[in-house]
């Protein structure tokens, strides 16, 4: 299968980088054609510009030069991974901006109604599994007292935008500064593992 692996931390020498590298072998290994972004590497801008905005339910601009070449990589995958750390109960602001600057009107979703009128309809139709690899710095009883935003936002707003079978796989390991070497060793085990069940029902 076509799998895109969008990873967005800026050390390389980081916990979530070898996750992120762990997942590009593996699903090499197991025969899929992998698409790795690392969105530092790749000095993607995460603002959205004032002109972006003013375009952006017009589909006719609203996919710029800048943009298109994220995009078309997004909507040539079949499976979408996403390896990123939580910040304050967040995404980084760089996988932030590559969601309100890619997932456009056209690409993602579209309007059934004039311009920005109406009600967004999911436009994907291609992807079949949506992975989700996260770490927290927060402990799991820390997060749950915070409604855990961002495994709340895959579950479900992933779930309605992407239009898979089944809902994203959430691997999250919480409280990772405090963690052994075993424990991190055995997370990166369990992300490998599903890496190998891709496409097996």
């Amino acid at each position: 299968m076509r799998v895109h692996v969008i990873h967005a931390h800026p050390v390389e020498t980081s916990y979530n980088r070898a996750l992120f590298d762990a997942v590009v072998e593996e699903a090499r290994s197991a025969g899929h054609e992998v698409d790795p972004l690392n969105l530092y590497d790749a000095g993607f801008d995460a603002v959205l510009s004032r002109q972006e905005r003013l375009n952006y339910h017009d589909l006719a601009v609203n996919l710029t030069d800048e943009i298109k070449p994220y995009a078309d990589r997004l909507l040539a995958a079949e499976v979408l991974i996403f390896i990123h750390p939580v910040w304050n109960y967040g995404y980084p602001a760089i996988l932030k901006g590559y969601f309100d600057r890619v997932f456009l009107p056209g690409v993602s979703f579209y309007m059934d109604g004039e311009g920005d009128k109406g009600i967004p309809k999911a436009n994907f139709k291609h992807i079949k599994k949506v992975i989700y690899i996260t770490t927290y710095g927060g402990n799991r009883w820390r997060t749950w007292l915070m409604g855990d935003p961002p495994r709340r936002v895959a579950k479900r707003w992933a779930w309605v935008t992407f239009r898979t079978p089944k809902p994203p796989t959430y691997l999250a390991l919480y409280d990772m500064n405090n963690n052994t070497q075993s424990q991190l060793t055995a997370f990166i085990g369990k992300v490998r593992q599903a890496i190998r069940d891709l496409g097996r029902r």
